[in-house]
C-alpha cells in the first residue's frame, strides 16, 4: 500500500540519485592516459558518515589494504577511490569485498525500514479507525 508521503519521498530520493549521478559523471574528466591501468569506484554512505574525519580515515585504512587510494571526496556521503588494476590479484586474501560500494547501513536496508514503519503506521491508523 503506497501513501502520498511514501510516493513523494520515493520520487525525491530518485531525483537526488539522478543529480548525484550526473554530478559524478560531470566531475569525471579522465583522459585515456588517466584510465590506462587504473580502476575506480565510489563508496556511498546513506547517513553521511564521511562528515566525520575518523570515519574517512577508517574507511581509507580498510580500502588501502586492497590498494585503493582516495581520489576525491564529493560530500559527506560519497568518496571516489582509484587503484592500479594489478592490485586485484590480492583480493581473495582480504576477507572482504574489494569492490564494495557502500559504507555503514546500506540504502536498501534503510528503504526496508522506512517501508516497515510506513506499513505499521497504516495498520495502526486502520485499527484506530475500526475502534
Amino acid at each position: 500500500m503506497s501513501t502520498p508521503f511514501s510516493a513523494a519521498a520515493g520520487a525525491a530520493a530518485a531525483a537526488k540519485r539522478r543529480r548525484d549521478q550526473q554530478e559524478e559523471e560531470d566531475m569525471t574528466g579522465y583522459s585515456t592516459d588517466d584510465l590506462n591501468g587504473w580502476e575506480f569506484k565510489i563508496i556511498r554512505s546513506a547517513f553521511g558518515s564521511f562528515r566525520k574525519p575518523e570515519k574517512v580515515r577508517r574507511l581509507l585504512e580498510e580500502e588501502s589494504r586492497a590498494g585503493w587510494e582516495l581520489l576525491e571526496k564529493f560530500d559527506d556521503q560519497r568518496i571516489r577511490l582509484k587503484r592500479k588494476v594489478e592490485k586485484r590479484k590480492n583480493d581473495s586474501t582480504l576477507g572482504y569485498d574489494a569492490y564494495r560500494t557502500s559504507y555503514g547501513t546500506p540504502e536498501s536496508m534503510i528503504a526496508v525500514i522506512v517501508l516497515g514503519v510506513v506499513a505499521i503506521g497504516v495498520l495502526v491508523a486502520l485499527l484506530a479507525a475500526k475502534l
